[in-house]
């Protein structure tokens, strides 16, 4: 059973661009938060 998880584990939901612009867009998001935080 295990094995069978981590056979369906190895494709991507979705392309690898795709989980790039999503990190960019959740780190970018978190670091103007951070630096609005700390002005305020």
């Amino acid at each position: 059973m295990t094995y069978l998880a981590a056979e369906s584990l190895r494709e991507l939901p979705m392309p690898p661009y795709a989980f790039g612009l999503v990190a960019f867009g959740i780190f970018s998001l978190l670091l103007y938060l951070v630096l609005r935080l700390d002005r305020g």
